[in-house]
C-alpha cells in the first residue's frame, strides 16, 4: 500500500486554507477588513523572501489596489517594511517582535498536545507525539480516537528507531551519529525489552523517501492490522521537534483513507510547526 504521490506547485493561499478543513472555524463575530488585510500578511509568511505587489495581491486573492492601501497601514505600523530600491515588501520589525513574543511563550509539548487533542476528534482516530530522547523518540502525550485501537504505548514509552513509523521518521530527519548512538543503546539488554516494535532493516534509501514525502509509515505494521502514519514537526531552527503520528486500522487506511487522512496529517505537522517558528525553504 503506498501514498499517491503529489506533483509539488507554487505555494498558493486558498480562499479556505487546509487548516480550515482540520479544525472548526471560531465564528465569533470580529472586524472583516482585519481579516482581509491578514490574507496579505498570510501571504508574506508563505513567501520565500521580500516581494513586489502584484506577486503578494495575487497570493492574498485581492485586487493590488486594495492590496496596496494595506500595506501603506501596515508599513506605518511596522508589520511590513519595503524595499526603497526594489519596492519589495517583506515582514518589518513589529511582525519579528511579535514573533518573538509569541515564541517565548510556547510550550510545544503543551500546545501541540491540545491541538492533537481537536485533530483527533474531528478525525475520529488516536494521535500519539513523540519527542526524541536519549534513546530514541519519546511518547509525550497519546489521544485516543473513538475507534479503540490496541497500542503498546503510553506516555512515556520508547519507541524502536527502525521499527517503528515515529523512529524512522526522526532517524530520517536527525543526524546520523544521534540516531547511531541511539540504536546502539536500544540493543543494550536492559532496554531491549521495554522498547516499543522490534528492530528492522532501514536502509539510507527509505529515510530518503521518507524525507521526500514528508512523512513515515511502514508496511508490513509493527502491530498487525495496526497502521501509523508519521509527520514532522519543525522547530524555528528547521530541526525537527516532534513527531505527529496517526493510528488507526488497517481497514480505516485504504484508498480513501490515504486521500483524506494523509494531507489533514500533514497539513497539521506543518501548521505545528509554523506555530513553533518553523518557516520552511520555497
Amino acid at each position: 500500500m503506498t501514498a499517491p504521490s503529489e506533483k509539488r506547485q507554487k505555494p498558493r493561499l486558498r480562499k479556505t486554507s487546509e487548516l480550515d478543513t482540520i479544525l472548526p472555524r471560531n465564528t465569533t463575530r470580529g472586524v472583516q477588513s482585519i481579516e482581509i488585510g491578514g490574507k496579505l500578511l498570510a501571504a508574506l509568511a508563505e513567501a520565500s523572501g521580500p516581494m513586489m505587489l502584484k506577486d503578494l495581491a495575487q497570493l492574498a486573492d485581492m485586487p493590488p489596489a486594495q492590496a496596496h492601501a494595506y500595506l501603506v497601514s501596515y508599513r506605518r505600523i511596522g508589520l511590513v517594511e519595503q524595499d526603497e530600491t526594489s519596492g519589495r515588501y517583506q515582514p518589518g520589525g513589529f511582525a519579528l517582535d511579535l514573533a518573538i513574543g509569541r515564541m517565548s511563550g510556547v510550550n510545544a509539548e503543551l500546545f501541540a498536545t491540545e491541538f492533537a487533542q481537536e485533530l483527533s476528534q474531528r478525525l475520529g482516530l488516536s494521535l500519539v507525539l513523540a519527542s526524541w530522547g536519549p534513546v530514541g523518540p519519546v511518547v509525550t502525550s497519546m489521544v485516543e480516537g473513538a475507534q479503540q485501537i490496541h497500542m503498546n504505548s503510553r506516555a512515556g514509552s520508547i519507541y524502536s528507531i527502525s521499527g517503528t513509523a515515529t523512529g524512522q521518521l526522526f532517524a530520517a530527519y536527525l543526524p546520523i551519529d544521534r540516531v547511531q548512538e541511539a540504536l546502539r543503546l536500544q540493543s543494550l539488554a536492559d532496554l531491549r525489552n521495554a522498547i516499543v516494535g522490534k528492530p528492522r532493516p532501514m536502509p539510507a534509501e527509505d529515510l530518503a523517501q521518507i524525507r521526500a514525502q514528508g512523512f513515515a509509515t511502514l508496511i508490513p505494521p509493527t502491530v498487525p492490522g495496526v497502521m501509523a502514519i508519521s509527520a514532522p514537526v519543525f522547530d524555528e531552527g528547521g530541526q525537527i521537534r516532534l513527531a505527529l503520528t496517526l493510528i488507526c486500522s488497517e481497514e480505516q487506511l485504504d484508498s480513501a483513507g490515504w486521500a483524506q487522512q494523509l494531507p489533514q496529517l500533514i497539513a497539521a505537522a506543518r501548521h505545528l510547526s509554523q506555530q513553533l517558528g518553523h518557516q520552511p525553504a520555497r
